[in-house]
């Protein structure tokens, strides 16, 4: 027997329809939708922007006159820095070998040797330890006060050089500030023409922080720069000052060694020389 297939109502043949409308809509290639998202570009007759100067051009530009007074602080702080590395290096304050050699030295009584070794080495411990040794006759405290008092001569030089990184630190921020105010003056003033063109408050603009930037930019490792030598003068003051006092000391407690029987006699502690 067959069944009759029941009639759907007239509401539910319109929902059936809405569902399909919508199975429709969604399943719909999407490349009309597409094109209306992505419509063609119309041809700007602007010129493209991207192709110009880039920043470092364009700050270059922007600072202008003021790099009469930025370049030369910033090629001054670059010869400052190597200067001071170069003084400051281990070679130059302790050259490698010196200490031992200058001790078998002392310990076979050789004083005289021993002088015109540190006499003849320009380093910081031959400094110390040549005007040591010239007072030596007058006592060891005597000779640790000479040597002192020239390593102080030394550190105070390496100071007063690295001195100038701070004021350079100092001064790059007060240049990028007048850059700056002369920058906004000519932003100001276009202002003040009343009829203010955007392109030329932004060159203001542009001027002014260019300037800021190039200042601070040098002030920075100035700043680092002078705090890093200012602890490596010290370091090496305080290491230069321990080896000349061990050296001293030992050259003094040999020089008080009674002689050997049958050894030559050693030669008498240097005598201090005329200054």
């Amino acid at each position: 027997m067959i069944r009759s297939t029941p009639s759907l109502s007239p509401t539910g043949r319109a929902g059936l329809a809405f569902f399909a409308a919508l199975v429709l809509f969604f399943s719909a290639p999407a490349t009309t939708y597409g094109q209306d998202a992505d419509p063609p570009k119309a041809a700007s007759s602007e010129p493209d922007k991207t192709s110009g100067d880039n920043i470092f051009i364009h700050i270059i530009k922007s600072v202008g006159i003021f790099w009469i007074v930025l370049l030369p602080t910033s090629l001054w702080l670059v010869a400052l820095v190597v200067l001071l590395t170069l003084d400051l290096r281990g070679g130059s304050a302790i050259p490698a070998g010196f200490v031992d050699e200058f001790t078998d030295i002392v310990n076979k009584r050789k004083f005289k040797e021993a002088f015109d070794m540190a006499k003849g080495d320009p380093s910081f411990l031959g400094r110390v330890l040549t005007a040591g040794m010239g007072r030596l006759q007058y006592g060891l405290e005597d000779a640790r006060e000479a040597a002192l008092n020239t390593l102080e001569s030394i550190k105070s030089d390496k100071d007063q050089k690295n001195n100038y990184t701070a004021v350079i630190a100092t001064l790059g921020p007060l240049l990028g500030l007048v850059g700056t105010v002369f920058g906004m003056i000519m932003a100001f003033m276009e202002l003040a023409t009343g009829d203010a063109k955007p392109a030329k408050l932004a060159d203001g603009i542009s001027h002014a922080l260019s300037v800021t930037l190039v200042g601070v930019a040098i002030a920075v490792p100035a700043i680092a720069m002078n705090t890093f030598f200012r602890n490596r003068i010290t370091q090496v003051s305080l290491d230069v000052s321990h080896v000349a006092d061990d050296l001293l000391t030992q050259m003094y407690h040999n020089s008080k060694k009674p002689t050997a029987p049958g050894a030559p006699a050693a030669a008498a502690p240097v005598q201090a020389q005329p200054r």
